[in-house]
């Protein structure tokens, strides 16, 4: 049932609270009937403890509210995590705030904000949001919710942000990429001191020494021990938005890419993106604006 419901503010009470209300209301009858000051006293108490989390609910709401969103790499059908960061006026006040992000194109899973004693003026609240399309989603409406502390009343403010956030493709269908020709330069040892800190598949040329044994048997494959010092030349990529009309084989290729664009993240690699379309060439340095120009391509071809 809501008391007050408009653009900025929610209130409503929660069945706990419907069922302490008509519990005072049968208990202020029968003070009525009875004429019995006891009643009277429960009622009075009964009353007081609905007041009280109206006052404390509203007060936990007061002072904070959100600045911004900040994200990592997010990939279409796959949960990603964003965080919510919030401006809190009174840091050592306990909140019990339920967080809900309201994102076009996304689920969000609701997160929890306490506050409280060790609270800073500046927290970020995680989370997890699971995109279904690629491209630039915008961000809704903010939502902060308690019932705190009896859970009879539950108020809510909400706010808009006007954030936007960048979806890339679906990491999927990546290949191993090919180590040979342009895309690797030969591990350059760093003087002194060098030990493993990864591994990378075997290549003609390499010593069999340096075969890191127990990942060749968990990859099926030959792998050499990645040492510090190594060092290895970008990932190029291509796509030619001329040779592609929109459709399933476009978004598959996309996907593509983009897990090679994550596999050279994972090897620490640089990635190179170059993109052709009908006003020339484009070349997206470095995985986020490689993601970036994914998440933005648009198939077109010259015969539609």
């Amino acid at each position: 049932m809501h008391i007050w419901k408009d653009s900025r503010l929610r209130i409503r009470v929660t069945p706990l609270g419907a069922m302490y209300i008509a519990a005072a209301v049968v208990v202020g009858v029968l003070g009525v009937y009875t004429v019995n000051n006891l009643m009277f006293a429960i009622f009075g108490l009964m009353v007081g403890m609905l007041l009280v989390s109206g006052w404390v609910s509203r007060a936990s709401l007061t002072g904070v509210k959100p600045v911004g969103i900040e994200a990592g790499s997010l990939f279409v059908r796959l949960r990603g995590g964003v965080g919510l960061r919030l401006s809190d006026g009174a840091t050592g006040r306990v909140r019990g705030l339920e967080v809900h992000l309201d994102i076009e194109g996304c689920r969000v899973e609701p997160a929890f904000y306490g506050g409280g004693r060790n609270g800073t003026s500046s927290p970020v609240v995680p989370l997890r949001v699971r995109p279904e399309r690629r491209g630039e989603l915008k961000v809704g409406r903010v939502e902060l919710r308690t019932a705190y502390p009896f859970g009879l009343l539950e108020k809510a403010v909400f706010f808009d942000l006007g954030a936007r956030l960048i979806v890339a493709p679906h990491p999927a269908g990546a290949k191993e990429p090919d180590y040979g020709g342009d895309d690797f330069r030969e591990p350059t040892p760093a003087s002194g001191y060098s030990s493993p800190v990864g591994a990378r598949p075997f290549l003609p040329g390499d010593p069999m020494g340096g075969i890191h044994w127990k990942r060749t048997a968990q990859r099926g494959e030959p792998m050499t021990r990645l040492m510090e010092g190594d060092e290895a030349k970008g990932l190029r990529l291509e796509l030619d938005l001329r040779e592609w009309e929109p459709g399933p084989a476009f978004e598959n290729e996309l996907e593509i890419l983009s897990g090679a664009i994550l596999q050279s993240r994972l090897q620490r690699r640089d990635a190179t993106l170059v993109v052709y379309g009908p006003d020339g060439r484009f070349d997206a340095h470095g995985h986020r604006a490689a993601w970036l120009a994914l998440s933005e391509a648009r198939a077109m071809n010259s015969s539609q």
